[in-house]
């Protein structure tokens, strides 16, 4: 079964990328995470992500489109990433994502992912 990990970080996190002092530590556990699923067999597909000051949101109202630079919405956690596993189950999936390098000082969400329609 496929299941979508969705890593979110703080804002305290996100900025150990760029921080000279933190962030071979910051990617070193990033690598060594993906590497451990990747060789698992379980990785489907995955990416990181640019952080949401860089992003776009679109919403159509009235068969307007409104569209304004950043995030959603004002969260203390944003998506820094995803990743698609196949595990038998959820409790698959559950044990990598108690491993994420996030899950301390953000969270991760775990869905199922839909499968194709039938016909």
């Amino acid at each position: 079964m496929h299941y979508m990990l969705l890593f979110n970080e703080t804002a305290s996190e996100r900025t150990k990328r760029d921080d000279p002092a933190q962030a071979e530590a910051y990617w070193g556990a990033w690598t060594a995470y993906m590497g451990a699923i990747a060789q698992s067999g379980a990785m489907v597909s995955g990416n990181g992500l640019q952080p949401p000051e860089v992003s776009t949101t679109i919403r159509v109202e009235n068969g307007k489109r409104h569209v304004v630079d950043g995030p959603f919405a004002d969260t203390k956690e944003m998506l820094g990433g995803y990743v698609i596993l196949d595990v038998a189950d959820l409790d698959g999936a559950l044990e990598w994502a108690a491993r994420a390098p996030c899950v301390s000082a953000g969270s991760v969400e775990i869905r199922p992912v839909l499968p194709p329609p039938a016909g």
